[in-house]
């Protein structure tokens, strides 16, 4: 299933332009035209990525961005910064609220396609060591191995798959259908499929006591798994 992006701009032809290129190479879009409705859209969409625009009514790009990196339940979600100011200090104080990246007025949506195709793109492809050590807890990913102090635990298959989804997330949230996708494939979630990502979370926690706390449950969000104090 393709990336969902939230473009975020009070310019009709510019939301135009943009969404139409996003949807011609398959990406599905969302669209706020002020930073109020960006804010509301963000936390309910929970996008993989947001197009937002410095200068918008309600509340301004740069405020907006600032309080989604603040958010847990959005802090994940990487930020393009879209804006008319081209100095270096304003891309700068962009980047300081917490902007992945930042692309100048005018531009070409095209260009901007495929900067948002690099940043998804780099994200998804942060690679996973060989070993993952947490705690007590080691996993060995080429031989399907997990311990705990030394002990040997036996995870199933999809527990497996799962908890590593977890792991790679690198302690970002993960909504119950990202958690579906990524894990079981499915592109689109039923109420009974979505019980079953919090059926393999409370097992994951059993078998890994030790460690359940860091498998954190934000509620009518999904999960996230703390890797670092």
């Amino acid at each position: 299933m393709k990336a969902k992006i939230l473009i975020v701009d009070d310019e009709k032809s510019i939301v135009e332009a943009v969404r139409y290129n996003l949807e011609r190479e398959g990406f599905r879009t969302v669209v706020a035209s002020d930073g109020a409705k960006a804010l509301e859209l963000a936390r309910r969409e929970l996008p993989d990525a947001i197009l937002l625009d410095w200068m918008l009514p309600e509340v301004d790009g740069l405020e907006v961005c600032r309080l989604l990196k603040q958010d847990e339940k959005t802090r994940h979600i990487p930020i393009v910064m879209l804006t008319v100011k081209s100095d270096e200090t304003d891309k700068v104080l962009g980047l300081e609220m917490g902007a992945d990246d930042y692309v100048t007025k005018p531009f070409s949506p095209r260009e901007l396609v495929a900067r948002i195709k690099a940043l998804l793109r780099r994200i998804q492809t942060q690679p996973t060591p060989e070993v993952f050590q947490l705690d007590a807890l080691r996993v060995d990913w080429g031989k399907h191995l997990v311990s705990l102090k030394g002990k040997p635990i036996q995870l199933t298959s999809k527990e497996f798959e799962l908890f590593k989804v977890l792991i790679e997330a690198k302690g970002r949230l993960l909504s119950r259908d990202q958690l579906l996708e990524r894990a079981w494939g499915y592109e689109r979630a039923t109420e009974i499929e979505t019980r079953t990502v919090d059926l393999h979370i409370s097992q994951l926690r059993k078998k890994l006591k030790p460690i359940a706390a860091r498998i954190l449950t934000l509620k009518n969000a999904g999960y996230r798994l703390v890797v670092d104090d």
